[in-house]
């Protein structure tokens, strides 16, 4: 089985769609775990009314937060390999059957990721300049299946993280050894998969496209993007996993850490929108973090 762990704090209506969609896997070997942060009214009573044996819905008694809620999903997976999906993004049918096949063609596999189709607000399949930046200047070309770790992994993700964390399947005895920084708020999961692969991890990653991921506008990250604060604290973060990659003798990824490039210009991309909000504040933070300072 696979544990698919959805937390939840956001459209209803969303989150409907990505439950349909888990539930249309032509894959059977799955349970779904709905971990919900929200007081929506009618939540409750719609996965009730689903009658779905592999389908668990639990509302939080208090708000635990995006991060909480992250290590809530770690801490009650019970299954071999886990997913901690989007509550607005969508699986596509073969979602499950992708990671399976992965899985046994690789069991030493920590990390795994399918191919994905990136999405607007509207389910309209997009095209949009990060994620093109991210497939044709920092991820790996990808033909088939392709195998990384070490210090290369490391490199390549601190250079631009590829990665779309809703859509990875991770080895959740590797989750439950390491789980999520309480302190961070939008850059958790790269630290997460750093930690992995630094404790020797591998990833496996996938051309066959099985995940939709949603990108809009009025997303936590993209909000605190354009207000600076997702950069303030990225660059604590930088600098810290800069000095762990020299203990750790990988003195390429530290270098890689120290500049962190695709951070910084993504903070340029940042300062137009920052700007028309007359945010002076919030440009003088993404100037100074695009410039290094």
């Amino acid at each position: 089985m696979l544990d698919i762990m959805l937390p939840h704090y956001g459209d209803v209506e969303l989150l409907k769609l990505a439950v349909n969609s888990v539930i249309a896997q032509t894959d059977d070997r799955w349970q779904l775990t709905v971990l919900d942060d929200s007081t929506a009214d009618g939540i409750p009573e719609w996965f009730a009314s689903l009658g779905h044996a592999r389908v668990r819905y639990q509302r939080n008694p208090r708000n635990l937060g995006v991060t909480g809620n992250f290590q809530q999903c770690v801490d009650l997976a019970t299954e071999p390999f886990m997913v901690i999906m989007g509550c607005d993004d969508v699986m596509l049918p073969n979602y499950v059957a992708t990671v399976h096949a992965l899985v046994a063609a690789h069991p030493e596999a920590v990390l795994l990721q399918p191919g994905v189709e990136v999405i607007d607000a509207q389910g309209a399949v997009v095209r949009t300049l990060a994620d093109s930046t991210k497939r044709r200047v920092y991820a790996p070309k990808i033909s088939g299946t392709v195998v990384m770790s070490g210090e290369e992994l490391a490199v390549s993700l601190l250079r631009g993280n590829w990665l779309y964390f809703p859509s990875l399947c991770w080895r959740t005895s590797e989750m439950k050894a390491v789980g999520f920084d309480a302190s961070l708020q939008v850059i958790q999961d790269l630290r997460l998969i750093l930690e992995l692969v630094t404790r020797g991890g591998t990833l496996v990653a996938t051309d066959e496209v099985a995940f939709q991921y949603r990108r809009h506008g009025s997303s936590l990250s993209s909000s605190s993007a354009v207000t600076g604060g997702r950069f303030s604290e990225a660059r604590d973060f930088f600098l810290a996993t800069a000095a762990r990659m020299d203990a750790h003798g990988w003195h390429k990824a530290a270098r890689a850490a120290r500049w962190h490039l695709s951070s910084r210009i993504h903070a340029l991309t940042m300062l137009p929108a920052a700007a028309k909000q007359r945010s002076g504040s919030s440009v003088t933070v993404l100037t100074k973090y695009a410039l290094g300072r």
